[in-house]
């Protein structure tokens, strides 16, 4: 979206336009729509900025819900914007830490300021870019003066007056469409500044969940965020939004339950044993944040092999921070030899998982031509250099 289309969006005749267009979920259904307004008169440009958001508001449902309807957005806003859900637990930790007024330094279109304001948090929210700002300043309206959003860069504004700080540094290429991922050393504002600030203020700091592990700062908290199997984020809290005691951290959300795992330090992994009768594969934020020995020692469990993020033993026994599978038996590796073994089984629908291996699970169960009317999951790892491929159903 440019300056003319926001420009035509923000009249009342725009935003009755938009209410009054149906979500878009198709680009047929984009065609027809534009197809519809340019005969009955309206620009190109509120014909575009319409089009795109009603299409934006069906996207964003996933993040905001029912809150997308009133929303604005870009479409790199919207892919790189926190999700409501985990917005509200990170404003959840600035409250209890005492924080009356938070500056959101890179608010994007604002859905961690909105966090911060419902749970009555002064907040100044502050962005680079013209119309991102003007996109956040309109989605946070409704909080009136408790909410005042600032065109500009983060490293301008004053941080005198406010209790702590928000920081989503950008880590693509400017746009409000098509982006690049960039070096931290592009970031904006600079990785640098960043830490530094965080050094002088509590600070929240939103990474993307491969950051360098050896660049976090030593006396902060790491939490590795993941929502519904897909690891999302990694925070870094510092100061007194840092839990005393608590360096690693995995917050597991599905669906409306959440689960934590916290740990001093790394947590050694538990030694390799033998393929037991359950496998299971960590939550991705429990592999980021190194805490698999802690859940392999919950599950009475062991490595399934060296460097590799299985766990196996006897216990009947599963837990939030992991996918839990009983074994069935072993298959062979070839996949002749592994078609005809599941065409024996009947297995028509198969899901399948792999580890340390390089298979494409899409081009693998072409290849296998599947029928039969039972289901099962594949497993396919590695024990150093012999493939192990397992027959399995999902526990829990």
């Amino acid at each position: 979206m440019d300056l003319a289309e926001l420009g035509a969006l923000l009249t009342p005749e725009g935003l009755r336009l938009l209410d009054a267009t149906d979500g878009i979920r198709t680009t047929a259904e984009a065609a027809a729509a534009v197809s519809r307004l340019r005969a009955a008169g309206h620009s190109p440009d509120l014909v575009s900025a319409v089009v795109g958001q009603a299409r934006l508001r069906v996207k964003a449902e996933a993040k905001f819900g029912p809150f997308a309807e009133r929303m604005l957005f870009t479409r790199a806003g919207l892919e790189q914007a926190t999700r409501l859900s985990v917005a509200a637990r990170h404003a959840a930790r600035f409250r209890a830490a005492g924080s009356a007024r938070v500056a959101d330094l890179g608010c994007g279109i604002g859905g961690d300021a909105l966090g911060l304001a419902a749970l009555g948090i002064e907040v100044d929210a502050v962005d680079a870019d013209e119309v991102t700002a003007a996109i956040a300043a309109y989605n946070l309206a409704p909080f009136g003066s408790q909410v005042r959003v600032h065109h500009g860069t983060a490293q301008a504004f004053d941080t005198a007056a406010v209790d702590a700080v928000w920081l989503d540094p950008a880590r693509r290429t400017a746009g409000h469409s098509e982006t690049t991922r960039v070096g931290a050393a592009d970031w904006s504002p600079p990785l640098e500044w960043v830490f530094d600030l965080a050094g002088r203020l509590p600070a929240g700091i939103k990474l993307g969940p491969a950051f360098d592990r050896d660049a976090l700062p030593a006396d902060a908290e790491a939490q590795w965020i993941s929502v519904d199997g897909s690891t999302i984020e990694l925070v870094v809290w510092t100061g007194a939004l840092a839990r005393p005691g608590i360096h690693r951290a995995a917050l597991v959300v599905r669906g409306d339950a959440t689960h934590e795992l916290t740990a001093a330090a790394d947590a050694a992994d538990e030694p390799v044993r033998d393929l037991g009768a359950f496998v299971h594969e960590p939550d991705g934020a429990v592999i980021r944040a190194r805490l698999i020995g802690e859940v392999a020692r919950e599950l009475h469990a062991g490595m399934l092999a060296p460097g590799m993020a299985y766990l196996t033993g006897d216990a009947a026994v599963t837990s939030p921070f992991v996918s839990s599978f009983r074994v069935r038996e072993q298959l062979p590796s070839d996949v002749k030899g592994l078609a005809k073994a599941l065409r024996e089984r009947g297995i028509g629908t198969l899901e399948i998982k792999k580890r340390g291996v390089d298979v494409d699970p899409a081009a693998l169960r072409t290849k296998l031509k599947l029928k039969g009317a039972e289901s099962a999951t594949l497993l396919i790892t590695r024990i150093g250099t012999r493939r192990l491929t397992l027959l399995a159903d999902r526990v829990g």
